[in-house]
């Protein structure tokens, strides 16, 4: 495939979208220069905001992997590195929207508004689920490669079912847009490519999201596919784009654009964000084994905070108090979430998995409820 250097050294297909140098200047790419527009209009009130949240996110990160090596979390799963590409997201969509995520979109959780707490009793086994969807438009981490594509394609498809149809719920569910995100080792999934062929078929309002940070666990992404994830769009009949992941303008430009084209009714989107998972895929995972730590470095040059932090200070003049003021904050976060997960419940109550997989009562769980109860008093179940 023919690539370029980005400014940062990534090498990324020539068609990709960039509108940051690595020294935080406004310099678009040849690819970028339809974007140009939607990129100028982002003004600093939104940059900071995705700094903001990239920064306090990246904090929490840090605890999370901290937590669980003293034994407080069972798993925790890292974003660093990939802080940019989600910011440029959820930014980019309106509270209505949907977003339907694996179990790496700690901005976009943090985004939406999610407690902190939450995210983390998930990763410490303390909740069925996480969070109620419906409070906050974001549906529960899914660590089923793909399961989520197919849920976000589906869901997209019944609100423009309402949207054309229902009179009665028109109203509410008009222009409503869902989010799928995967990643490139997902992309490989026979689940994408149902849910591909489906929105495609049904001009649902999907946009498909693709954080391609060049490793499924251990397998690099030139095994993974011969060709640039966006360019998989083409065979199925709508717009593909791939944009620089680690650079926050280009991102939220051209989730602005698929989103609206999206919204519109003119059927679903895929984006391939091209970043890169700078630390381990889990706290299971221990990357020396697959990865030099000259790869590692060079990718380090392409940081997103770094090259948003330049951006605030170059374009808008941003000081030195912002970035304290938020630095600040983040170390807040992290030493009250601290004290929540140390306090949070060791586990969480078995027999509670039965009232969570209905919305309303089944027989046959009901059966199953009263034999787990019988099981559990020693009798014969």
């Amino acid at each position: 495939m023919s690539t370029i250097s980005s400014p940062t050294g990534q090498q990324l297909p020539e068609e990709a979208i960039g509108i940051l140098s690595a020294d935080g200047f406004f310099d678009p790419t040849e690819a970028a220069q339809a974007f140009v527009e939607e990129a100028s209009a982002i003004g600093h009130e939104r940059v900071a905001e995705m700094y903001r949240l990239m920064a306090h996110t990246r904090r929490l990160d840090q605890e999370g992997v901290n937590l669980q090596r003293q034994g407080q979390l069972v798993l925790w799963t890292p974003s660093i590195g990939q802080e940019a590409a989600q910011a440029g997201v959820v930014t980019a969509l309106e509270d209505r929207d949907w977003i339907f995520p694996t179990y790496r979109e700690h901005v976009m959780a943090r985004g939406r508004g999610i407690p902190d707490e939450h995210v983390f009793d998930f990763f410490r086994g303390a909740v069925h689920g996480g969070w109620d969807p419906n409070a906050y438009n974001m549906q529960p981490y899914t660590v089923v490669l793909a399961a989520q594509v197919l849920h976000a394609t589906g869901y997209a498809w019944g609100m423009a079912q309402k949207q054309r149809g229902w009179t009665d719920v028109r109203r509410k569910e008009e222009g409503r847009v869902s989010i799928a995100c995967f990643g490139d080792g997902a992309s490989t999934e026979g689940d994408v490519h149902e849910a591909m062929v489906f929105a495609a078929s049904f001009d649902a309002p999907v946009v498909f999201f693709i954080q391609n940070n060049y490793w499924a666990i251990s397998t690099p992404f030139e095994v993974q596919s011969k060709v640039p994830l966006f360019k998989r769009a083409q065979g199925y009949g709508f717009d593909g784009f791939a944009v620089d992941g680690n650079d926050p303008i280009a991102t939220a430009a051209v989730m602005d654009r698929a989103v609206d084209h999206a919204r519109r009714g003119k059927g679903p989107v895929l984006v391939e964000a091209h970043t890169y998972r700078m630390g381990a895929h889990t706290t299971a995972d221990d990357p020396t084994k697959y990865r030099t730590k000259e790869e590692e470095q060079a990718h380090a040059q392409a940081d997103p905070m770094v090259r948003t932090e330049a951006y605030l200070r170059r374009r808008f003049d941003y000081s030195d108090a912002f970035f304290t003021e938020v630095e600040a904050e983040g170390e807040e976060l992290a030493g009250n979430l601290r004290d929540k997960v140390v306090d949070a419940p060791d586990t969480v109550s078995l027999r509670e998995k039965f009232d969570l997989v209905y919305a309303e009562g089944h027989s046959l769980v009901e059966a199953q409820a009263a034999a787990f109860d019988r099981w559990m008093e020693g009798e014969d179940a």
